[in-house]
């Protein structure tokens, strides 16, 4: 199996999940109360796991493709199925929406919150996902690439297509690169320092992952009609502009759509 979670899971519906999330918040505000804000999460989730039954801490879970895997680990799992993140930061990032997102959709769970404690007062909020990766395995394809046009350049459009079949869409962009990096021959064979060329000579250099020696490869995630595609390619031309790459092969993997781009030297 391509996702293998290390605990038997019991995905929760909305008002399950909701009744368990009071009763976990309701020992969460005491710990805080009683413990204050400066300590490390793993503080408050140790402590919190002496107050109420059920818990396990970080809960792995394995992602398999042929020769790769890589584990991650989840904060809290309650009574199998309620999936709660803990932080220590100054405040909710978006990066702690995508991860606990990332983390639902790899135990096939619907409901999980993040659980914020280094600010006066607890911070917490929901974070719920409608699809899990099952049906996120065929997305629409789109190729606007030369993607034909080398053997390693091909390889790149195959792993990442093997890889959505096995995974599906929607999980964090860099378990993705890390993959199709393993398969590309490893960072040895991808990840190369490229020369930026400034005014009046070289600026210095910059690691960047290659798909074939004058072409990088790069994944986004945009939503397919987000003006965000437009900004991407400007600033991937400007790129292209100050250093001696030929192209990037750009990946953008949307849950519903993945489009294969070749952006060229102008």
């Amino acid at each position: 199996m391509p996702i293998v979670p290390s605990i038997k899971t019991i995905p929760l519906s909305q008002d399950a999940f909701g009744k368990l999330a009071f009763e976990v918040m309701r020992h969460v505000f005491e710990i805080h109360d009683e413990y204050g804000r400066f300590f490390d999460e793993i503080i408050y989730k140790r402590e919190l796991t002496r107050r109420m039954a059920g818990l396990e801490l970080e809960v792995a879970v394995d992602v398999i493709h042929k020769t790769f895997q890589k584990t991650y680990y989840a904060d809290v799992i309650a009574n199998g199925g309620g999936l709660f993140e803990f932080k220590a930061a100054e405040a909710i990032h978006p990066r702690h929406r995508a991860q606990i997102t990332h983390y639902l959709l790899l135990f096939g769970f619907h409901h999980g919150k993040i659980i914020n404690m280094r600010p006066e007062a607890v911070e917490h909020e929901f974070v719920n996902v409608r699809s899990n990766l099952l049906e996120l395995r065929n997305p629409r394809y789109r190729d606007n690439s030369g993607l034909t046009r080398s053997d390693n350049a091909r390889d790149l459009r195959s792993i990442c297509v093997g890889l959505i079949q096995d995974w599906g869409t929607g999980l964090d962009l860099s378990l993705y690169e890390e993959a199709i990096t393993h398969f590309l021959g490893g960072e040895a064979e991808v990840l190369f320092p490229i020369s930026v060329a400034g005014t009046d000579g070289e600026l210095g250099t910059q690691k960047m992952r290659l798909a074939r020696p004058d072409a990088a490869f790069k994944l986004t995630g945009f939503s397919p009609n987000s003006p965000a595609l437009a900004r991407f390619q400007v600033h991937a031309q400007r790129l292209l502009n100050h250093t001696s790459l030929e192209s990037i092969e750009w990946i953008n993997m949307h849950q519903t759509e993945v489009t294969f781009t070749t952006i060229q030297r102008a």
